[in-house]
Order: C-alpha cells, then structure tokens, then sequence
C-alpha cells in the first residue's frame, strides 16, 4: 500500500511539472537557472507575477478623457456670462441684480450625444444667481431695473379715473402686455369689480397707501396704517400676496421705506413720469418716451385720457427697441429673460424726439 501511494504521488508531481514546463516563461526561467543566471525562488516569484497580471494589462496607462467632453469645457468658457449683484447706488438707491449664465456641461454632453455634436454644440445653458439681492440690501427705494436686463415696466397708480381703465385694459390684452396697477385702498373698496377685473386678465395688483396722502407728512403710526389698510384688502378680497410699494405722489422718507420694510414690501418710485394727470396730450408722452426708454425702465402713469391714447404706441416704442414689456416685479427680478429681436414698426420710424 505505502509503494502504491508513492507511485501515485509521483505521477501527479510529474504532472503538474510537465504543466508547468508548457509555459514560456517556465521555458524561460528553466532556461536561466541552466545558465546559472535565475534561481528557483526567481521562478516562484515570476510565476506568482504572471498570475497576478493578465497579459496585456498594463497599470500605467490611464484612459484618455472623452474628446467630446473636453471640446465643451473649452467652448463653454467663452459663453460664461457673470451673474451681477444687487447694489445700493449713491443716485438710484436700490438696483437690483441679474443673473449670470453658464454652460450646463452635463446636459450638454448628454445632448450632444443623443443628437450628435456636427461643428456647432447643442448648449445647454443654466442661470447663476448673484451673490447680493435685493433682499440682502438695507432698505432703500427702488427707481429701475437693472440696467442689463432688457425689460421695462407700466406702472399704473390708480385713485381716480376708472373710466380710462377699459381702454387701457383693452390695449394691453391686444399686445399681450402685462402691467402692475398700484391701487389706493379707498378707491379699491369702492370698485372691487374693477380690481377682480384687472386681476382676471394676468396684471399684478400693489399697494399705493389707502387715502393717497403725503406719506412723509404722517407719523409712524398714520403711516403704517395707510399701507396695512390696503394690504389687508389686497389680502383679504383678492387674496394677492403683494411685495410692492408705491407711495403717494411719490412723497416719501426714509421711516416710510423702512414701515414698509417691515410689512416685507420694496417701496417702489419710477424712471420715467409720463405727468400724464396735467393732460399732456398723447404726443408729449410719446416724445418723453422715444428719448428716455431704455432696459430696466419703470413708466410711471394713470388712468387719463393722454396716456390712455399713447399707449398703443408706447409698447410699439418699447418692442421696437428691442425691450420686454413686464410686470415692475418681473422687471425687478433677477431673472434673466431673452431679449425680443428689435422690430422697424412705428417707434423707429418715428424715433425723432
């Protein structure tokens, strides 16, 4: 039994040498330690090395990054647009900021793949918001938007003369434009119906005092129940969350903004007055605008008949130079907003004051 179990140990060590001898590194090695050049430990280790590493597997390479990818990081550095922060400047007070622009590099690639990326990339793009805005600032009025951003605003502070309303209503549902109407409060309570009206058609509903009176000429307890009287029926009746503020004849100091402040409102002023309660004629306002239009403008106007005739031709003015007419908190936004193709209708042609 004991020579049977030594031949049969024999036999598979013969095996597993012949096995062995088929490699060519075996072959190699054998070969060496003939010459007197390897040992047999340089054997066990080569052969522990072989196992280890698989043919053709070389650690030091590293993959090469995608050429596609790199080809979007390089264009999209110059599309990169800084986003500018709010700022309280020493003649406009309180200016809002706007957002800057950057290439969204992972939408990018996944579209330039999907699509196939040619000569010219598929950008995807995406919005940076500033640092500073306006809620960061220390209360200060508001006078225009940010001079960047090619929107401008109607303003429309309404105590009296509902009877221009349907007209200008009409004008603005006919060019898409949306305004923001400033409501005195006791006026408000009187033509709720109007109010619900101008609501129902997309337009933003704010504050303008309760009983139209000089706001710095009150103490702080007239004051402040001159803006909460209407914010409660904004609230209330209409069920508008407001953020906005227009004083009365633009009569204001400083504890008026910083009532206001505390009510969580921007008190807001004007660009550009339209004077239009001295019944200019629609011609004078046109002059006005045609010379003072420019990107962040808020236009100050009433319901009158002067600015009631000179409106149709006002939005031509604005379109025309390639400015969006909005809302004062769309334009006060920093919202970035793609500018409209500036148009040859009425405003240029008649671009003469």
């Amino acid at each position: 039994m004991q020579t049977k179990k030594l031949v049969l140990l024999g036999c598979v060590t013969a095996g597993c040498t012949w096995v062995l001898l088929q490699s060519e590194s075996v072959h190699t090695f054998v070969a060496g330690i003939r010459e007197g050049k390897q040992s047999s430990m340089t054997i066990q280790t080569k052969l522990s090395n072989d196992a280890a590493e698989p043919p053709g597997d070389d650690k030091t390479a590293q993959p090469a990054e995608d050429a596609l990818l790199v080809r979007i990081r390089e264009e999209a550095k110059s599309l990169y647009v800084a986003p500018i922060d709010a700022k309280v400047d020493r003649v406009w007070k309180a200016v809002p900021g706007y957002n800057g622009l950057e290439v969204d590099i992972d939408k990018t690639y996944e579209a330039a793949r999907k699509n196939g990326a040619g000569d010219k990339l598929p950008f995807v793009m995406k919005q940076i918001p500033p640092k500073v805005n306006l809620s960061d600032l220390p209360p200060e009025p508001i006078y225009k938007g940010n001079p960047k951003k090619p929107m401008v605003s109607f303003m429309i502070n309404v105590a009296w003369g509902e009877e221009f309303l349907p007209s200008i209503l009409e004008t603005l549902r006919k060019e898409n434009v949306k305004a923001t109407f400033f409501f005195d409060g006791s006026w408000l309570k009187k033509h709720m119906d109007i109010a619900k009206q101008i609501q129902n058609e997309g337009h933003e509903l704010s504050n303008h005092a309760y009983s139209h009176k000089n706001m710095s000429t009150l103490n702080r307890s007239k004051a402040y129940e001159e803006i909460v009287k209407t914010e409660e029926l904004l609230k209330k009746e209409l069920g508008v969350t407001n953020v906005l503020f227009a004083p009365p004849s633009g009569d204001f100091d400083a504890e008026t903004v910083k009532i206001a402040a505390e009510l969580k409102l921007k008190t807001v002023m004007w660009t550009l007055d339209t004077v239009d309660w001295k019944n200019p004629g629609a011609p004078a306002i046109l002059v006005k605008v045609r010379k003072n239009i420019e990107p962040g403008t808020l236009i100050l106007m009433h319901p009158t008949q002067s600015s009631s005739a000179a409106l149709p031709e006002m939005i031509s003015i604005i379109k025309s130079r390639g400015l969006q007419p909005g809302t004062v908190s769309e334009t006060l936004s920093p919202q970035r907003i793609s500018a409209p193709a500036q148009g040859t209708g009425k405003g240029d042609e008649k671009r003469s004051g």
